[in-house]
């Protein structure tokens, strides 16, 4: 009866775990040693356990084995590292040659360095300065003419922007007129206010102020005043009685 298969995924039983640990790291060793025996191979196996245990194997020193290996990786390395700047030179040299290219175009545009160009080349250049030369023309047209449909908007906003306050003018004026109109309501109205208020101050104003029995009490200097002429009357009346018979019997 055949074995089953074994499910790779770890063993959480801890004694099953050590012993099966034992028995493949066995295993591996037996097959690392045929290896090199069989292959003539330098073999180096390093193994270390959950608890942190090295075991190792190698068919020569191991160090020497690890030496090559570390000189073997960083030869890679270089080569990769020499690869990568090789590629990096020739897209640099890329770039450099169209930038050169590039400012070489532009003073051929500008009108400079033109000796070195033959009849092709310059006709050539003529072309592309017209057809350059139409684009801008092209793109000026169409900006000057967008600008204009921008002024255009402009003016039909003012334009409804004066109607709106030339029509609440003529309703402000409408409305003005029909109150100075003499028919008007409001107007009559006001009218008979100042005709009824008016007569009413004129009459209060017009009315003697008659105060009986009553004496107002006069300032200081009306009083003195009063007493003096009381007393110059008094003595007026002794001396002129004094001038005249007595009519009457005393």
């Amino acid at each position: 009866m055949g074995r089953g298969r074994v499910v790779l995924e770890r063993i959480e039983n801890k004694i099953n775990r050590q012993v099966t640990f034992s028995k493949r790291r066995n295993g591996l060793l037996k097959k690392a040693y045929e290896l090199s025996v069989l292959c003539d191979a330098e073999v180096a196996l390093i193994i270390f356990s959950s608890h942190g245990k090295l075991f190792e194997f190698g068919s020569t020193e191991v160090d020497k084995i690890l030496e090559r290996y570390r000189q073997c990786c960083y030869s890679q390395a270089n080569n990769v590292v020499e690869e990568g700047t090789q590629t990096l030179y020739q897209e640099v040299s890329r770039l450099r040659a169209n930038y050169e290219s590039l400012q070489r175009s532009q003073r051929h545009m500008l009108g400079e360095d033109l000796e070195s160009l033959n009849l092709k080349e310059l006709q050539h250049l003529e072309k592309q300065l017209d057809r350059t030369l139409s684009q801008a023309r092209q793109r000026k047209t169409e900006m000057m003419l967008e600008r204009l449909e921008g002024l255009r908007k402009k003016e039909q906003d003012l334009g409804e922007i004066n109607k709106q306050l030339k029509s609440k003018l003529e309703e402000h004026g409408q409305r003005t007129e029909a109150i100075q109109e003499p028919g008007n309501p409001s107007t009559v109205a006001r009218d008979n206010q100042l005709k009824v208020h008016t007569p009413q101050a004129n009459h209060k104003d017009s009315e003697p102020n008659l105060q009986m029995g009553y004496n107002q009490p006069l300032p200081p200097e009306e009083a003195m005043a009063t007493r003096n002429l009381a007393g110059g009357s008094s003595r007026n009346q002794g001396w002129l009685l004094e001038g005249f018979p007595q009519a009457f019997p005393t």
